[in-house]
C-alpha cells in the first residue's frame, strides 16, 4: 500500500474497511496514560475531570473527545476543517479560553511527504511505544512533534495498521487500531482534523486516523471530528489564604448587619 493507493481510497471507503475486531476501552497498564495524565476538575465538581493535562506535551487535552457533539454544537461532530478550527479557537470552558486543534511539526528539518511505516517521515504510521521514551513522530532530539501521534502511539499505546519495519510498504500487524481511549470519553476510532494546513495543498489539512494510526492530509471541506486542546496546564490558581480570610471576614459581617436590620436586605 503506497502513498498514491492511499490517497485514493475515499474516507467511506477507510471507515468501512476498518475493522479491527476490538472494542476500545480504558486499558490500564497499556501505554504511560497512567502517569503522564493528570485530571483537571474545571466544573468545580471534584468526582469528574473535564481536562488532562499531559505533563510530556505541557498540553491540555479535553475528557470528551466528541465535545463538539456533546455540547450540542454540531449534531454528530463531524466539522470541515474552518469549521472546526473556528469551533475550538471559541471554546469557553468554565471560563477557560485558549483552546485549539492538535498541531503538528516536521521530524526533521521540514515536513517530507513521502510514505513510512515508521514515522521517519511524516505521513504515515509510527512505531508504539516501549518505556514512553519512544513511539510517535519524534524530531532528532527525540522530542514528540505529533500531538495526536503521541496520543495514539504513546500515552494509549495502541497499534498502528502498518508493521513499524522502516519501509515504504504496510504489512499488517496483529493487534492494530483502536483499543485503548485511556480516561478519555467519546474517542472516535475516525479522521480527526490537525490545526495544520497542508503546505503543498492549501485546500487540504492535516488530520489523524484514530483507527488506522495514519497521520496524513485531506481536503478540508471533508466532515472529520475534532478533539480540542489547549497549549499549558489548566489547573485552577488556590486562593491565597489572605483574600479567603477576608472574604469569610466580610461575609460574616454582613450577616450580621442583616440580622440587625430584621432581615431586610441592604443596598
Amino acid at each position: 500500500m503506497n502513498k498514491q493507493l492511499l490517497a485514493t481510497i475515499s474516507l467511506a471507503s477507510l471507515a468501512l474497511l476498518a475493522t479491527s475486531g476490538a472494542y476500545a476501552a480504558a486499558v490500564s497498564g497499556q501505554g504511560t496514560w497512567e502517569t503522564t495524565l493528570q485530571g483537571r476538575d474545571l466544573d468545580g465538581s471534584p468526582a469528574t475531570y473535564e481536562a488532562y493535562y499531559d505533563t510530556v506535551l505541557d498540553l491540555t487535552w479535553l475528557a470528551d473527545a466528541n465535545y463538539a457533539k456533546t455540547s450540542g454544537h454540531d449534531l454528530d461532530g463531524y466539522m470541515n476543517w474552518t469549521a472546526a478550527t473556528t469551533w475550538a479557537a471559541g471554546l469557553d470552558i468554565h471560563g477557560i479560553t485558549g483552546w485549539r486543534l492538535p498541531t503538528l511539526e516536521p521530524v526533521g528539518s521540514e515536513f517530507d511527504y513521502t510514505l513510512s511505516n515508521n514515522a521517519t517521515t511524516d505521513w504515515g504510521y509510527a512505531k508504539t511505544t516501549t518505556d514512553g521514551n519512544d513511539g510517535g513522530w519524534r524530531n532528532g532530539s527525540g522530542a514528540p512533534v505529533s500531538e495526536m501521534g503521541h496520543m495514539f502511539y504513546v500515552n494509549l499505546a495502541n497499534k498502528g495498521l502498518c508493521t513499524p519495519d522502516d519501509s515504504s510498504s504496510c504489512d499488517t500487524q496483529s493487534g492494530w487500531g483502536l483499543t485503548n481511549t485511556g480516561p478519555f470519553s467519546n474517542v472516535q476510532s475516525d479522521f480527526y482534523w490537525s490545526a495544520l494546513e497542508y503546505a503543498p495543498s492549501t485546500g487540504d489539512a492535516w488530520n489523524f486516523y484514530f483507527n488506522y494510526g495514519v497521520q496524513r492530509a485531506n481536503g478540508n471541506d471533508y466532515g472529520l471530528f475534532a478533539w480540542a486542546v489547549r497549549p499549558g496546564d489548566v489547573a485552577p490558581v488556590p486562593v491565597p489564604g489572605g483574600v479567603w480570610l477576608l472574604g469569610s471576614a466580610l461575609a460574616g459581617l454582613g450577616a450580621l448587619r442583616r440580622r440587625r436590620d430584621g432581615g431586610a436586605s441592604v443596598i
